[in-house]
């Protein structure tokens, strides 16, 4: 970021602990500054640079800010640090050790790799590649705090719901984009140089020693914190990435906009989900500060104001990366997420008197016409029971847990299986689908206060393959309803239904949650169908998802030019 007198704002950040090799490589990151346009590696900063674990050193500390724009090093530093800073982050919220998509240990990242307006992360390559672009100053994406945020959020999404980039409903080909804004914008908030910067915006009066608590008003914090960082972001990299941020920051609430005929493209309607996250965020920092103490003038130190907005953007942080563990494996809805986000913060935090973050999100996410998808107190999701029909077949009074050991269902993919299968009647699973579980994983969740929480969270997912003139007649239970199917699907097209669910088990092997889109609903299913329809995705052979690199240049701005060369060579 740059002052208004265009000084460069830097700012230290944490990241885990590790010896280093020449790169910087590391136990989950590597960097491999390899230039594909130039044909050129870049020769990586000695090892040695770095300090021991005992005594960890940032060789670029003292060095001139100006300098590091130019550093191909720092370059190559910079991506790996927010990447491992990024890491930390979903690791800290979801309590246990996040792996990469693709099954290896370490991501690699290209800080150079072609001289292009894009960056994305490519499963196939295993990567996070950078593009740098200009004319007569070079521009690297590389160095955008934002950027290499978002797109380490890609591989780690990718990692935990690898589903969510298969075709589906308009609001999961939105979500990928959307959530990784809103982690990308919260993980730079919570930085507290950032949001001192955004504070002397808001008010224009830099460097006061304290401003007026009717000056920080919801607009001002708008424009100088979320529309003024946004234009910071975006007045380089608006063809990468900026011009969405812009978008999101100036959306008016409307009830009705996710039926808006621009923001059925999932790029615009990604920025409805950032729009309504950011404007929750707002209204906690203007309530929260309220509430703070105040001299007789009624003004407020700007440290205090700065520390209070950075500790509430963590805190939204780690609310957001944990509630993807609340979430269906597949099939979403934004109103799943706004579900998961209001349970996942009530177990760990079940007061919320302080900051009331959960209200200040139903209003915010209301107002954008996105109400929690379940209709249990307030929107948190309900107990498994509850979650089936009353009637379904083999429902009883309690869950069977007689034939499994509820020690291994902490890890063992096949004892969870048989809990599945013992209680198939119970959770309402379909019995003719294809039944696959996903994965089992431990958790220990630590709130801020010390409060720990541990879980043991599962998913599995259901498929059943089927002919297009059978879907009419797939019997429902308990249900007179059927999956309509689109007009003018042929009759032969092979279709493919697509359910499964979340389980949340307590530190006793006790199932809290059954989080699910079942396979058998009629409504969803429908929906689904007819939006792959009207988006062609029958017209072809039911070919994978786009990739994030499509994706991403599909975002850029049409007059910025996709490729440019170096005029001048730099080392």
């Amino acid at each position: 970021l740059r002052d208004r007198r265009k000084n460069i704002i830097t700012a230290a950040i944490d990241v885990p602990n590790e010896q280093l090799s020449a790169g910087p490589r590391g136990y989950r990151v590597q960097v491999v500054d390899y230039d594909s346009s130039t044909n050129k590696m870049y020769v990586a900063l000695d090892a040695a640079k770095y300090g021991s674990v005992d005594d960890p050193a940032d060789p670029f500390a003292r060095t001139p800010s100006a300098k590091l724009l130019t550093d191909p090093r720092f370059h190559a530093q910079n991506t790996y640090a927010i990447a491992m800073r990024t890491l930390a982050q979903f690791e800290r919220a979801l309590g246990r050790r996040v792996s990469w998509s693709f099954g290896g240990h370490q991501l690699k990242i290209a800080p150079h790799a072609f001289a292009e307006a894009n960056a994305y992360y490519s499963a196939g390559e295993e990567a996070l590649l950078f593009g740098y672009f200009g004319e007569d100053e070079l521009v690297f994406t590389s160095l955008s705090h934002d950027i290499v945020a978002h797109e380490t959020t890609h591989a780690l999404v990718d990692g935990l719901r690898p589903r969510y980039m298969e075709p589906s409903s308009p609001d999961q080909a939105a979500f990928h984009e959307g959530f990784a804004d809103v982690v990308a914008l919260l993980s730079v908030f919570s930085i507290p140089e950032v949001v001192s910067y955004a504070i002397d915006s808001a008010i224009g009066l830099p460097n006061t020693p304290t401003m007026r608590l009717a000056d920080l008003t919801l607009e001002s914090l708008k424009h100088g914190i979320l529309l003024g960082l946004g234009e910071q972001f975006g007045e380089a990299f608006s063809g990468v990435h900026g011009a969405a941020l812009r978008r999101s920051v100036t959306l008016k609430p409307a009830k009705d906009i996710l039926n808006r005929e621009e923001f059925q493209e999932s790029h615009r309607r990604g920025e409805v989900l950032v729009a309504a996250m950011l404007h929750a965020f707002l209204a906690v920092y203007r309530a929260r500060l309220v509430t703070l103490g105040r001299d007789m003038k009624n003004r407020l130190p700007p440290k205090r104001v700065a520390e209070e907005g950075a500790d509430i953007a963590d805190r939204m942080l780690t609310m957001a990366i944990r509630a993807l563990d609340y979430m269906p494996p597949t099939d979403i809805e934004f109103g799943d997420y706004l579900s998961a986000l209001l349970t996942s913060d009530l177990e760990i935090r079940p007061d919320d008197s302080r900051y009331r973050v959960r209200e200040h999100l139903r209003a915010a996410f209301k107002s954008f016409g996105i109400r929690p998808t379940s209709k249990y107190q307030e929107g948190r999701w309900e107990p498994p029971l509850l979650a089936v029909p009353p009637g379904a077949r083999g429902r009883t009074a309690e869950l069977n847990y007689r034939f499994v050991h509820r020690e291994a269902m902490q890890r063992d993919r096949d004892e969870i299986f048989r809990f599945l299968w013992d209680n198939r009647g119970v959770l309402g699973l379909c019995e003719e689908a294809y039944t696959e579980v996903g994965s089992v994983l431990p958790c220990l969740r630590v709130d801020q206060d010390g409060f720990t929480l541990r879980e043991t969270v599962a998913d599995y997912v259901q498929i059943l393959t089927v002919r297009a003139d059978e879907l009419g007649s797939i019997t429902i239970p308990n249900s007179s309803q059927r999956i309509v199917k689109p007009a003018g699907l042929p009759d032969w097209r092979q279709v493919r239904l697509l359910g499964g669910g979340a389980l949340i088990f307590d530190e006793f092997g006790t199932l809290n949650y059954h989080i699910r889109n079942a396979v058998l609903n009629p409504a969803r299913q429908t929906r689904r169908l007819r939006y792959l329809f009207n988006a062609g995705y029958f017209d072809g052979d039911n070919a994978p998802a786009r990739g994030f690199a499509e994706l991403h240049m599909k975002g850029m701005q049409p007059e910025l030019p996709s490729m440019t060369r170096e005029r001048t060579p730099w080392q």
